[in-house]
């Protein structure tokens, strides 16, 4: 059976890559990817070239080096792009595991910023008292999906 690979799960593959084999990765002891998926988007024009977006999606963790392996959730955020054409951006994610245990964070990712930062914002059973932090850095995206590649310090 001959199966070809679809735009995505190309990406998919290609961010997998990535989080194995990426210099951040080797500085960080718990990395991974985290894939999105748009629930909703809304942008205001402010004036030309001045946007306001809010941004909700659904979010699933893949981590085979940490306890965040498989949780799943959802992120939410707003979007800034200024006339001259930098974006920054902030928000929140709140997953769950296959055990019922709940963690947060919150991200932001400065002016123009090819890299953004997340840290735990708080949680409960094996997550609680968490004060994990790292980087995460967009490696595919096509408007509806995303996949982020991540790493950072677990403790």
């Amino acid at each position: 059976m001959n199966h070809k690979l679809t735009r995505f799960e190309s990406g998919i593959a290609a961010a997998l890559l990535l989080a194995c084999n990426s210099p951040f990765a080797r500085a960080d002891n718990c990395t991974g990817v985290d894939v999105l998926v748009t629930q909703t988007a809304q942008t205001t024009e402010l004036a030309k070239d001045h946007n306001l977006t809010i941004w909700k999606a659904y979010s699933v963790l893949y981590s085979p080096d940490s306890i965040y392996n498989n949780t799943t959730g959802e992120c939410s955020g707003v979007i800034l792009t200024t006339p001259d054409g930098k974006t920054q951006s902030m928000g929140y994610c709140a997953r769950r595991d296959k055990d019922g245990d709940t963690q947060s964070i919150s991200w932001h990712a400065a002016p123009g910023a090819a890299k953004g930062m997340w840290k735990a914002t708080g949680g409960s059973g094996k997550f609680a008292g968490k004060q994990d932090s790292g980087w995460f850095q967009n490696a595919v995206s096509d408007g509806n999906m995303s996949v982020s590649n991540w790493g950072g310090t677990c403790k």
